[in-house]
């Protein structure tokens, strides 16, 4: 069994908490008090891009030697029409040169929390999460927890593909914030 901590509330952390659940592992949810401990295995980063400093800061030490996955997509908030991030590379790199002792990984960031819940793909597609990171070892442990809850998981490669994941991110949001597509649609892959 793994645990995995989920840092932060509202609907993504409620619903890849309970994708874990549903595969028998346990969750622990986190506020952002300075002195929570963090037992999980996992540490999920279910926040928006813009709390990811503090959060560092209060839990950084925490995190040395646990796997740490960044679910954010770092928009620009004001403006709604770009990354906040260098175009060569990440949230999740930034992230892991910020915790050089964790294996941080990119995933979730392409699916919306209905999709979560559901399973689903606009009623139709199954949920898959598409994964990047450096650490194969990390990302077998993520893909076991998910597929123990019946969600396919994908390897998409290295940390550099982490910023085509937060290209696809930005754009399906984009697309659901101007009500082109609702909150339960996305991007499918099929095999």
């Amino acid at each position: 069994m793994t645990t995995v901590s989920i840092i932060g509330n509202g609907n993504m952390g409620t619903a890849i908490g309970d994708i874990v659940a549903a595969g028998g592992n346990t969750v622990e949810f986190i506020g952002r008090d300075a002195d929570a401990a963090i037992t999980g295995d996992i540490v999920v980063l279910a926040v928006g891009y813009p709390a990811v400093a503090d959060i560092i800061a209060a839990h950084g030490e925490k995190l040395a030697g646990k796997v740490v996955v960044d679910i954010t997509n770092p928009l620009n908030f004001e403006t709604f029409d770009s990354l906040v991030v260098p175009a060569d590379g990440s949230a999740a790199s930034v992230i892991a040169a910020q915790l050089p002792d964790s294996h941080v990984l990119k995933a979730f960031n392409t699916n919306f929390a209905a999709t979560l819940a559901s399973k689903s793909v606009g009623g139709a597609a199954p949920t898959t999460v598409l994964i990047a990171g450096d650490d194969g070892d990390a990302k077998a442990l993520l893909a076991s927890v998910l597929g123990a809850a019946g969600v396919d998981a994908v390897d998409a490669g290295s940390m550099a593909r982490a910023r085509e994941l937060e290209a696809i991110g930005f754009l399906q949001l984009t697309l659901a914030v101007q009500e082109k597509v609702g909150w339960a649609a996305g991007f499918a892959l099929t095999k």
